[in-house]
């Protein structure tokens, strides 16, 4: 039986420890904070912005971006794999999970790219390595830095500029000098009924008030609008949808109020399926395509939204052939996501073969850190060889610049 393993304990088991983890909510920033970098350097509209969304557990690849047709999967997985009917048809003879409505409609829109057989070299089976190697991007040799601390180490030290919804900071935002901030989803709640209405009605500005009570009264107004964008618990936030459209609606409000973050963390938990995987994935699946296709959405509504690119990775894909428990087991490549307004949707990178296997995995047919190398480069306007120790590769054309 595997042992279930919470997100907490996850993170701290990687060993991956930078400077700026040393302990436990030391970096922990608020809405105040945020709001302060804000006013004081404000995010240029232009400017790039990654949102990294990892599905800890290891998805399925294959019944995400489903090879309904082929005949290899179908034998492979009798009373796992989808038929050809059930799937959200992208061509090429592959097609979304019946769970991801919303970004079938994103890909239908030319805003998701499915960057295909995405992997390191040597793949491991273990969660932790292969989440170890994916946020730090050192395959070769273990890293206590993520790939994202080392980008905060190369272009500046200031912690708001990398913030992770959560309340434990990911290894991938860890660097030897500098590293993100966390910002708890549960934001800012202010008082409600009788006594919130007459609070808020202390922001609305007076005739012949005094410049200091003039100064009181728009911090006031300023309050309630963090409040509106940032505030309340997390199913204040999504609507009773899920922990990941909580995270990203913070995001979002991050964004249009300005902050001069570049780059965000949030994650969603509970792909290790094992067993009963069906049903499981496509629930999580269905979580993931409302929360991200909503975020999308409302970030195309303001210049800044539209500079947002998200990514969307799994630790590891999983074994080709179904288990005895109508689950999969842990694999290798996988299908990874990137979606947003300056995104060219369509496929990248070659299909892997479902018969052509190593020892029963997915061969990778495209390295993590040419992802990793795109994003850096057109995204966060940075040489990638400052962070993936002069790694060239590069995913050609996925993004407009």
């Amino acid at each position: 039986m595997t042992r279930k393993l919470g997100r907490r304990g996850f993170l701290l088991a990687t060993g991956v420890a930078g400077a700026g983890v040393l302990a436990l909510g030391a970096s922990r920033v608020d809405w105040s904070q945020l709001m302060t970098a804000a006013a004081q350097n404000p995010l240029s509209p232009d400017a790039g912005v990654l949102v990294v969304v990892t599905l800890y557990g290891g998805n399925d690849g294959l019944n995400t971006v489903v090879p309904a047709a082929d005949k290899a999967y179908q034998d492979a997985r009798p009373d796992l794999a989808y038929k050809p009917e059930e799937v959200l048809d992208l061509g090429e003879d592959l097609g979304l999970n019946p769970g991801m409505k919303g970004l079938k409609k994103l890909w239908d829109d030319k805003r998701l790219a499915v960057l295909r057989g995405v992997g390191y070299p040597k793949p491991d089976h273990s969660h932790f390595r292969s989440m170890a190697i994916w946020q730090t991007a050192s395959p070769q040799t273990a890293s206590q830095t993520g790939w994202l601390g080392r980008w905060l180490d190369a272009t500046g030290d200031d912690p708001l500029r990398a913030v992770s919804v959560e309340p434990v900071l990911p290894p991938l935002l860890a660097g030897q000098r500098a590293a993100g901030a966390c910002l708890p989803v549960s934001g800012l709640k202010l008082p409600t009924g009788a006594l919130g209405a007459a609070y808020q009605a202390l922001g609305q500005p007076q005739q012949g008030e005094s410049p200091l009570v003039a100064r009181a009264a728009r911090s006031v107004a300023d309050l309630h609008t963090t409040a509106a964008k940032l505030g309340g618990s997390a199913h204040d936030h999504d609507g009773g949808k899920g922990q990941l459209a909580a995270q990203l609606d913070v995001v979002a409000g991050l964004v249009e109020a300005g902050v001069p973050t570049r780059a965000y963390s949030v994650s969603l938990g509970g792909f290790d399926t094992h067993a009963d995987e069906r049903g499981t994935q496509q629930r999580l699946l269905g979580e993931l395509d409302s929360a991200l296709s909503g975020f999308v959405a409302r970030m195309r509504r303001t210049d800044r939204g539209k500079q947002v690119v998200t990514l969307v990775y799994s630790e590891f894909g999983r074994r080709v052939h179904a288990n005895a428990s109508d689950g999969t087991d842990h694999g290798t490549a996988g299908p990874v996501f990137l979606v947003g307004d300056t995104v060219r949707g369509g496929f990248y990178g070659d299909q892997p073969s479902l018969t052509d296997l190593d020892n029963g995995d997915l061969r990778v047919t495209t390295d993590f850190r040419d992802v990793y190398a795109t994003l850096l480069q057109d995204v966060l306007g940075t040489d990638p060889g400052a962070v993936l120790a002069g790694h060239q590769g590069r995913v050609d054309g996925v993004l407009a610049t």
